[in-house]
């Protein structure tokens, strides 16, 4: 006869005292989720009834085109309608209908855009000063487009070689990427204090250049040394986030084209200009758009580091819109929904012609 091996069952663990408030907090967590699930399934059940299954997307994406409508949709409309307006009262009704005239006031000039005088009695081209009804417009869009190009092209070169470098096996390579894109995280007024404290006339490089006896230098008063700076402390605080969505495109190439180039003897050089700057280009053009878009509505890094001066060297688009629709003692409101209508413009013009060029090229490449 065999006796069954008896197995010990042990007594059940007490929950220690310490663990109570995590406990109760679960079994809150799921009485109230329980609860609110119940109650949305009353509403949910009758509405799918009557809406259908397919309506329930519909229902869901509701609230958000709601907001959307408020916040962004609205204002589009409302800003569309300022332009054809004048005056510098608040409400649409108070204001009356001008037509293009806000338009026209912005392009109405007799001298060069750029200053440089095209051709004259005796025909030299000489210098001319800018001759605008709205000079300070035109002031802006130079300085904007001058802007644009050279931000966004030291942007997109110094990104692509920063994410280049990343990619490699180097030592403490999270680190690295780590203190590119901390730039990011900061405030863009708190980055401009801080640069605006390093660069002003009393301030970090002065106090520097002085103690080795050096002449101090106005980098905030001299008009070429504040659009150095205004372009680089742009890229400095920008450059981590374009750096990251390069770094995401370059780890997306298959390492076996590398490989296979690296067989066949190519050197880095034409590793970097056959495989990786083809397959880079859908995320360069993306990059190319985002830091364009972004480089034409600056505004509160310059604001902030230099607000526009010295005189108008730093003075931009989106600046002179707030100058006119909120700083100025006379509100022209309707100059500046105008100015806003032309720069959105300008924006999808350029962003269309981007888009076809990168489809062009796609063709011709497919071909």
């Amino acid at each position: 006869m065999t006796t069954q091996p008896t197995v010990s069952i042990p007594p059940p663990q007490r929950t220690p005292i310490h663990k109570w408030p995590g406990k109760i907090l679960y079994w809150f967590a799921i009485v109230v989720g329980e609860f609110i699930i119940n109650l949305m399934d009353l509403v949910m059940q009758p509405l799918q009834r009557l809406v259908g299954v397919r309506g329930m997307a519909y229902v869901f994406i509701l609230p958000n085109m709601l907001v959307f409508s408020i916040f962004v949709l609205f204002p589009m409309m409302t800003n569309f309608v300022y332009t054809f307006t004048g005056s510098s009262a608040l409400f649409l009704e108070d204001r009356p209908w001008v037509g293009t005239e806000n338009i026209e006031t912005l392009f109405n000039c007799d001298g060069s855009v750029l200053g440089i005088e095209v051709g004259g009695e005796d025909g030299v081209i000489g210098q001319d000063p800018l001759r605008c009804e709205e000079d300070r417009f035109a002031r802006a869009v130079v300085n904007t487009a001058v802007f644009v190009v050279l931000q966004v092209g030291f942007m997109i070169g110094i990104s692509l070689l920063t994410a280049v470098i990343l990619n490699r096996k180097i030592r403490f390579r999270g680190f690295f990427r780590s203190v590119f894109f901390y730039p990011v995280l900061l405030s863009p007024i708190v980055v401009a204090l801080i640069w605006r404290w390093i660069l002003q006339e009393n301030g970090l490089f002065n106090g520097i250049l002085d103690g080795v006896g050096l002449d101090t230098v106005g980098f905030l008063t001299q008009a070429n040394w504040a659009r150095f700076w205004v372009i680089f402390i742009s890229v400095w605080s920008l450059m981590g986030f374009y750096t990251l969505i390069l770094l995401a495109g370059l780890q997306a190439i298959p390492l076996e084209l590398y490989e296979a180039a690296e067989i066949d003897g190519a050197s880095n050089w034409r590793k970097f200009r056959g495989i990786t700057l083809p397959l880079l280009m859908p995320t360069m053009l993306v990059v190319i758009i985002l830091a364009s878009i972004r480089a034409v509505q600056v505004f509160d890094v310059v604001w902030a580091f230099t607000g526009g001066a010295p005189g108008s060297a730093t003075l931009y688009i989106v600046q002179y819109i707030y100058e006119n629709g909120f700083a100025s003692a006379t509100r022209r409101y309707g100059l500046a929904a105008a100015t806003s209508l032309v720069m959105a413009t300008a924006l999808i013009a350029f962003t269309l012609f981007q888009l076809y060029i990168n489809r062009r090229n796609a063709l011709e490449s497919a071909a």
